[in-house]
């Protein structure tokens, strides 16, 4: 019982450092960009930390543990793919992003592939988002009820309703700093519980004498599942809102791509240290449930070093959830109601979009809440939504490397065709071991490379000369219409 009370002390103490820097940064969020921006750039290793604690959740080091625990040390790649995803990011799409000034990833296809695509992009996205909110809040929940010793309910409520509070009180600024603190408490804590799993399996070398080989090879738990890991993070990484938002409040386009090293640079022991953990319970608690594999080392440590580990869990549920919500009320701003206020023209009011930001944050932070203490099934449905992302980052990529591939139609019917086959492929249990994650990245580019070769057909004459999607986005020309093939 002292034990918890110092835990619970530790808890509270972070919460109240956190209460307080979303306090100190209210002052940027007086605008709805300020909100949403943070009024001003940030440097690259703030945003890399800010980019890497999104991805940090209890899925990385729980779940990342609780694989390890099962098929060995291959579980790395379920994180190590995410820091691959960022190097890529960086080399490939940071500056260009950064250089479009388009802080939403529908917006920056719209400019590319017009308006139903705006509103198909930003529709997906939303669900995606809320769909991992709910997995964090369950999943995260379910952790920290285990460890404070309280019920599953309180613990989901309780965090979710502190994490929707500091970021409606101060949005972007208040989400940068802490997430910055939040992903270093993880790293520390996972490092520290690293350490200590070890000593309790005796070292490396005892790991090397008593495990089955395959627990010890680098692709134990199969190419198959490795592949549909990076598909899915790489995808999640090049086509979601919130990596797209945090980029754009860099300086320059040199800043944005060292963001995402950063990110890289956090994210790769994070998950090498989470499945170090789970390989150590393997031998130390073989019979525990798997997903007891990291909480069964935080009960071996000190009051004062499990609440630091209680912090950086809490902080996995806090930073996620502060992103997630801030990227969805971002995307209904942006794509509904601003679009709806000018068609009632009622024309530019700033007050009623920040009034609007927070309200938004407000309930896409509460309503996972509910679905996470009534649908604990969904967390199976987290991964679904990395694919739905993926199937996105075809047309990011798409948009900036071939512009002229493809068809506006195109674009639209891909992500129609998209959702519906890899929510059925993935209801269907992923028939023939084909994972849905290959299917969300094939059916964009079967129907884009369809619509390019009709538009494309001998005899056809194009409306604009070219029988292609148009030109590539850019500061200077993006928003110029871009004609779809005549009919």
């Amino acid at each position: 019982m002292g034990s918890l009370w110092i835990v619970g002390l530790v808890l509270v103490l972070y919460m109240g450092v956190l209460g307080l820097i979303s306090w100190w940064a209210r002052r940027s969020s007086n605008s709805a960009e300020g909100f949403a921006t943070g009024g001003r750039a940030f440097p690259a290793v703030l945003v890399g930390f800010l980019l890497a604690s999104e991805f940090l959740g209890s899925t990385a080091s729980v779940g990342t543990a609780q694989s390890a625990h099962e098929h060995g040390i291959s579980a790395a790649w379920n994180v190590v793919s995410l820091a691959l995803g960022f190097v890529l990011f960086s080399v490939l799409l940071a500056r260009r992003f950064r250089e479009l000034g388009e802080n939403t990833i529908s917006g920056a296809l719209a400019r590319a592939y017009g308006e139903r695509v705006r509103l198909a992009t930003s529709s997906i996205m939303i669900c995606a988002l809320l769909i991992v909110a709910v997995s964090i809040y369950a999943s995260g929940g379910a952790i920290l009820s285990g460890l404070l010793g309280i019920g599953t309910a309180p613990a989901i409520v309780v965090t979710g309703v502190l994490a929707v509070a500091w970021v409606s009180i101060g949005g972007m600024r208040s989400v940068v700093y802490t997430n910055v603190l939040h992903a270093s408490v993880k790293l520390i804590g996972v490092v520290l519980l690293a350490v200590v799993a070890l000593r309790a399996a005796g070292g490396p070398g005892r790991l090397q004498t008593e495990l089955p080989p395959r627990m010890l090879a680098w692709d134990g738990i199969g190419w198959a599942q490795i592949g549909a890991w990076l598909i899915a993070g790489v995808g999640a990484i090049f086509a979601t809102q919130y990596v797209v938002q945090a980029v754009t409040t860099t300086a320059d386009g040199r800043s944005a791509r060292q963001s995402g090293l950063w990110s890289a640079a956090v994210l790769v022991p994070f998950g090498l240290c989470s499945a170090v953990i789970g390989l150590c319970s393997a031998l130390v608690h073989p019979g525990i449930r798997s997903i007891q594999a990291l909480p069964a080392f935080v009960l071996e440590l000190n009051p004062w070093a499990a609440g630091l580990v209680v912090c950086g869990l809490s902080g996995a549920m806090f930073g996620t959830i502060a992103a997630l919500t801030l990227g969805a009320s971002t995307l209904l701003l942006k794509d509904f109601h601003r679009p709806w206020r000018d068609r009632r023209g009622h024309g530019a009011e700033p007050a009623g979009d920040l009034r609007f930001l927070r309200l938004a944050t407000v309930v896409t932070g509460l309503l996972p809440i509910v679905l996470a203490l009534f649908a604990s099934d969904v967390l199976t449905v987290s991964f679904l939504a990395k694919s739905l992302r993926a199937a996105l980052a075809v047309l990011v990529l798409l948009m900036f490397y071939g512009p002229r591939f493809g068809t506006r139609a195109g674009a639209f019917w891909s992500i129609i065709a998209a959702l519906v086959a890899t929510i059925g492929w993935f209801l269907a249990g992923d028939p023939f071991g084909v994972d849905n994650a290959y299917i969300a990245v094939a059916m964009p580019l079967l129907v884009m490379t369809a619509t390019h070769l009709w538009s494309h057909r001998p005899g056809r004459i194009p409306a604009d000369g070219t029988g292609v999607a148009g030109t590539p986005p850019s500061p200077d020309d993006a928003t110029r219409p871009r004609e779809e093939p005549a009919r």
